[in-house]
């Protein structure tokens, strides 16, 4: 088992809590209909689980313990959406039965397990015939930004380390069509998209919620007791982050590799 590197600190759920399927997964949205029944693999906090309730006939969250399923059954039961069940799951070993969905998804999930063709061989299994896996995963070699700040080359090395030390993949996106031809699947699609923080509403949020996430996440915390850095040396990237932010001309792209594995 791997270990989750971001945590769920309050400064990681602001990230993670503005996704939904426009913004993370709509290269899914066409296999989706009202019919469906859908696996959301590690659901965390619930927004694209929530919103995939809305589109489909039933969803199923899992997530690998209940301190972080509680996360996304709290949005449900706020939002009045009573088609969801959940479930406490290791998805190397999922305990659905066979062709139980029409569609198994992940989105940055597989970058953060031990073993991610296995994960993938278990969703086919619990996926029925003429249904799709689907998943996507950033790619965090592939971040580029500007201006070109010292203190974020840092960070970003950081974070590869500590992600690797945790038994994870951070570079998964680049890897996801090669993860599914090893766990079997002969039809797949691979696509890519992005996120992009450029304008100054988005440059405050996106560069806020790192400079917060850099002192006060699991992912400080690791870093900071494996000896990977000082807590000075977190201090100096929260504040590039924040001057990143305040530059009128601050660019940062997140790439994504996705697929659509038919089984």
């Amino acid at each position: 088992m791997a270990t989750y590197t971001h945590g769920h600190h309050a400064s990681v759920l602001r990230s993670h809590s503005v996704r939904d399927i426009a913004n993370s997964a709509e290269y899914l949205r066409p296999h989706l209909t009202e019919t469906t029944r859908l696996l959301d693999v590690g659901a965390g906090p619930g927004s694209i689980t929530v919103d995939f309730a809305g589109v489909v006939a039933q969803v199923t969250a899992i997530e690998i313990d209940e301190n972080a399923l509680s996360l996304s059954r709290t949005l449900a039961a706020d939002r009045g959406v009573d088609n969801i069940a959940f479930s406490v799951e290791d998805v190397h070993a999922l305990s659905f039965a066979d062709d139980s969905f029409d569609v198994a998804h992940a989105h940055q999930v597989l970058q953060h397990v031990g073993d991610p063709v296995q994960a993938l061989r278990e969703m086919r299994r619990v996926t029925a015939p003429g249904g799709v896996v689907a998943a996507r995963d950033a790619d965090y070699a592939g971040f580029h930004w500007f201006p070109l700040l010292p203190e974020l080359d840092r960070w970003l090395d950081l974070y590869r380390k500590a992600a690797r030390a945790n038994g994870g993949e951070p570079d998964a996106g680049r890897r996801l069509l090669a993860w599914a031809r090893a766990a079997g699947f002969d039809d797949v699609t691979a696509t890519a998209s992005t996120w992009c923080y450029a304008t100054p509403d988005d440059r405050a949020w996106w560069g806020g919620m790192w400079a917060d996430r850099i002192l006060e996440s699991a992912l400080a915390r690791q870093l900071v007791d494996s000896d990977l850095a000082t807590v000075a040396d977190l201090q100096d990237i929260s504040d590039a982050w924040k001057r990143w932010a305040d530059d009128g001309d601050g660019w940062f792209l997140v790439p994504h590799g996705e697929i659509i594995a038919r089984v």
